[in-house]
C-alpha cells in the first residue's frame, strides 16, 4: 500500500440542483383532492385537514398536503374550556405558526406591507415526504374558487420570487409574497376599491394574498384578502370566525381548492445536491512498485522477481482516502485494473456526492 498527501489543488466542490414535480409520482401539477372523512373526524381533523392525490382508501393513496386554520383569539373552532376564552384548535394552530415562521408570540403577520386587522390566516403545508431539499420559488401556480356553485369566479396564485429585486428573511427561512399570476409572472391587472384607491398589480387592500415559505414547505395564506369581494381580488370566501364554535374553515379553504373552477396546483421541489471531486494523479515514478510482502524474500529481504527491479509495475484497483490519522474516510473502487509503470501516468477522479 502506498500512500501520497494531497495538495489543496486536488480537490474541488461543485453543486448542482435537482428539479422535480412536488407530487407522487413526481408529477408537477396536482388536479385531484380528496379527503379521509376518518382523518377529518380524528382528534387531528380539528387542527387540520390532510388532502389526498386519490380516493383516501385507495391503496396508492397519499398525504400531499395538509390545510389548516389559525385565529389569534381562538376563533373558528370550540374552546379547550368554555371558562378560558380563546384556548382552542384554532389559536394553536395560530401559535403554531407565528413561532415557526415569525420567531414571536407577539409579533402580527404582515402581508405585502399590510396588517390584517383580524390575525387569521389558512396554512398549506406540503407533506415532508412530497419535495426534496425546498420547494422551488417561481414554480408555484395555485387556483382557487368561491368553493360555491354560484359563482365561477377563480384567482390564480404563484411567489413573486422571479419580480423581488431582493430575498426577503425570517424564521422560517426565505419569505416571498404570494400574489396573483401564475408561474413566478405577477398579473398586470391593478385593483381600485370603493374610494378610488388603486393598489399595486398582483395586491388587494389587504396587502399580498400570503407568504410563500420554500425552506419549510409552507404557505401561509391571508385570510383578509379571500374574504374580500371578487372586484377588489378576493373571492368573497366565507370564513367563519364566530366565538367558541366549530366553523369548519379548514374545508372553506378545502372546498375552495377544489372547486370545479379550479383544481389546479402546480408546484416543483428542488435539492442541492453537493459533490466534492477529489483528484488522484499518479505521476510516471510514482505507483511502480507492489508492497506486497510475497515479492520480498523473508530471510534475506531481497526482491524475488528480477522482472520486479529491472520492469516493474503495478495494477491501481482501489483508491482510499485517509486522514492525518491515518483512518479510512472514503474508498473508491475502479472499474477495472488500471496498469502502472514508469511509461505511464494515471489520473483518477474521485466524486463524493453528500
Amino acid at each position: 500500500m502506498s500512500f501520497k498527501r494531497l495538495d489543496p489543488q486536488d480537490f474541488l466542490i461543485s453543486a448542482d440542483s435537482i428539479v422535480g414535480g412536488a407530487w407522487t409520482g413526481g408529477s408537477a401539477t396536482l388536479t385531484s383532492f380528496n379527503k379521509s372523512s376518518a382523518q377529518e373526524a380524528s382528534d387531528s381533523g380539528n387542527y387540520y385537514l390532510s388532502v389526498y392525490q386519490t380516493a383516501a382508501t385507495d391503496a396508492d393513496s397519499e398525504v400531499q398536503f395538509n390545510i389548516a386554520f389559525g385565529d389569534s383569539a381562538g376563533s373558528g373552532s370550540l374552546l379547550f374550556d368554555s371558562n378560558i376564552e380563546g384556548k382552542s384548535p384554532t389559536s394553536a394552530i395560530f401559535g403554531q405558526f407565528q413561532n415557526i415562521v415569525l420567531g414571536d408570540e407577539n409579533a402580527n403577520f404582515v402581508f405585502g406591507g399590510t396588517t390584517p386587522v383580524t390575525q387569521s390566516i389558512y396554512a398549506i403545508t406540503i407533506d415532508r415526504a412530497r419535495f426534496k431539499g425546498n420547494l422551488f420559488p417561481g414554480t408555484m401556480t395555485l387556483t382557487v374558487g368561491s368553493g360555491s356553485v354560484a359563482s365561477n369566479d377563480t384567482i390564480t396564485l404563484t411567489d413573486d420570487s422571479k419580480a423581488a429585486s431582493s430575498v426577503s428573511f425570517n424564521e422560517a427561512g426565505r419569505v416571498f409574497q404570494l400574489l396573483s399570476g401564475s408561474a413566478g409572472t405577477i398579473t398586470t391587472n391593478t385593483i381600485t376599491d370603493a374610494n378610488s384607491n388603486t393598489y399595486e398589480a398582483g395586491y388587494t387592500p389587504s396587502g399580498s394574498y400570503g407568504l410563500f415559505l420554500p425552506d419549510i414547505g409552507t404557505i401561509i395564506l391571508n385570510t383578509s384578502a379571500f374574504e374580500l369581494p371578487y372586484a377588489s381580488g378576493g373571492l368573497g370566501l366565507d370564513t367563519n370566525l364566530a366565538s367558541n364554535t366549530d366553523g369548519d374553515n379548514n374545508n372553506v379553504l378545502f372546498n375552495s381548492i377544489n372547486d370545479s373552477e379550479a383544481q389546479s396546483f402546480t408546484l416543483n421541489s428542488q435539492e442541492a445536491l453537493t459533490s466534492d471531486f477529489v483528484f488522484i494523479r499518479a505521476r510516471n515514478s510514482e505507483f511502480n512498485y507492489s508492497s506486497n510482502p510475497s515479492f520480498i524474500s523473508g530471510s534475506t529481504g531481497t526482491v524475488l522477481y528480477e522482472d520486479f527491479i529491472n520492469a516493474p509495475q503495478t495494477f491501481i484497483t482501489t483508491v482510499g482516502l485517509y486522514n492525518d490519522n491515518n483512518e479510512l474516510l472514503a474508498v473508491a473502487k475502479l472499474s477495472k485494473p488500471l496498469k502502472k509503470d514508469f511509461t505511464k501516468e494515471a489520473l483518477i477522479r474521485v466524486k463524493l456526492d453528500f
